[in-house]
């Protein structure tokens, strides 16, 4: 059996800010591409950040377990010995690409041929048309040569911020995500957004056309994806589903699976992408991986449905360590250090809508969050002081623990060592940040 081409697209901070999943914003190939294949509706990261989240991706492992605790550029990255998608896909014929963005580091080093990847393709910016401007001739010297099935990871910079360069839709025709308030600001920052978006699906659009004339899409197993939710208060950063909340379509060659349009809505993690499509390429699934192949919900066989997956934070640009269970009914999550009711990443405390929130988000944050998914599905209420509710506080409460007992998470030894972005710094001495928040 000739195996399938992996073309995996992924780009940054976009969450499930597309039109296929009800978003007011067009987004026409990325749309097209869930009516051909099938889409996800309750696909999550297990980390609300870049590396760490993209980590698990590569790995299928939990943050801690795979080693990486905070972003690669200040400092942090993942353990020598893990395996990553290309790395086990080279063992069974695949050839390995990076085209554009990564951000994961394995062992200190962050070239990316320590990933796994035979060939790396450096774009500057790594704007999505001029990733896209690669790998179109990429695709057509493929379609030349193609005995050698091929792995392929396309990274996009969008919808990364900063967001302002981009054509930005009438303030006045976009919508406000029902946890933020509706303000001037975050409007006008969820106008631009969509410029970003829109630029992002265009690249996707040309992607999808050259599979199409150069008859790749015939035997090329086609993913979107991103690393975790939107760049906007109460989503990147936060455990919240607003934080994990990610997209995943992924389109199969005819012959293999029924798919068009498909929506499946089973509970799914990111850790569990890496076993799926290993088992796609007929490649053999690492042991001590954390995540588990969905194939077989795809393929219509027997299929165990995740009941739960762990979530966690400990660097960004700064330090907010975190824990956390997510089921389909609760989410619970516990704070390690005192700080901010919400974190903001320091790009996202810049923006307008940033400024906008500052005063409520900045109080002190409470040791222990649960909310009920089914009732509060945008997690205002935090139930974790209701004597109602002190059962499944102890249950999930429990879970993390033995959880992080069981991998020797680093939290237990006490505070763990990491670099803040030298802007928060100037921020606390305009005073746009309490000092006492700062750990």
């Amino acid at each position: 059996m000739v195996k399938p081409n992996i073309l995996m697209i992924i780009s940054h901070d976009t969450g499930r800010y597309l039109g296929s999943y009800g978003k007011k914003i067009e987004t026409p190939a990325l749309n097209q591409l869930a009516e051909e294949g099938i889409q996800f509706n309750h696909y999550f990261c297990s980390q609300p950040q870049c590396s760490p989240s993209r980590g698990s991706i590569l790995t299928g492992m939990y943050g801690h377990n795979h080693g990486m605790l905070g972003l690669a550029h200040l400092g942090h990255s993942m353990n020598s010995q893990v395996k990553t998608i290309p790395s086990e896909v080279k063992k069974v014929g695949y050839s390995t690409w990076l085209f554009g963005f990564h951000h994961e580091s394995i062992a200190g080093n962050q070239d990316a041929e320590k990933l796994g990847y035979d060939h790396v393709i450096k774009i500057p910016t790594n704007a999505a048309s001029k990733v896209t401007d690669k790998l179109e001739d990429f695709l057509t010297e493929k379609a030349n040569n193609d005995d050698i099935p091929f792995y392929a990871s396309v990274g996009f910079e969008e919808t990364h911020l900063p967001v302002d360069h981009f054509e930005p839709d009438p303030i006045d025709s976009v919508e406000v995500p029902p946890y933020l308030p509706d303000t001037a600001g975050v409007k006008n920052d969820i106008a631009h957004f969509h410029g970003s978006v829109k630029a992002l699906d265009s690249a996707v659009g040309r992607i999808m056309k050259k599979l199409k004339e150069t008859g790749l899409d015939k035997n090329t197993i086609l993913i979107y994806t991103t690393d975790h939710g939107i760049p906007f208060p109460r989503a990147k950063g936060t455990l919240l589903d607003s934080g994990l909340e990610t997209a995943l379509i992924m389109r199969f060659p005819e012959d293999m699976y029924n798919q068009g349009g498909l929506m499946k809505e089973e509970l799914l993690c990111n850790i569990d992408l890496m076993p799926t499509l290993l088992e796609a390429a007929g490649a053999d699934i690492p042991e001590e991986i954390d995540g588990h192949s969905f194939l077989p919900l795809i393929a219509g066989d027997d299929y165990q449905p995740r009941e739960s997956f762990f979530c966690e934070l400990t660097w960004h640009d700064r330090y907010h360590p975190m824990r956390g269970i997510r089921t389909n009914k609760y989410k619970y999550i516990r704070n390690f250090e005192k700080g901010p009711k919400v974190y903001l990443p320091l790009d996202i405390h810049q923006t307008l809508a940033g400024q906008d929130v500052r005063d409520e988000y900045y109080v002190p944050n409470t040791e222990e969050e649960l909310y009920d998914l089914h009732n509060d599905p945008l997690e205002q209420i935090n139930l974790a002081d209701d004597e109602q509710f002190m059962e499944v506080v102890k249950g999930l409460r429990s879970k993390v623990e033995e959880w992080m007992k069981a991998t020797n998470d680093p939290l237990l030894h006490g505070p763990v060592p990491g670099e803040e972005a030298p802007g928060w710094k100037e921020e606390v001495e305009k005073g746009n940040f309490k000092r006492e928040f700062i750990k």
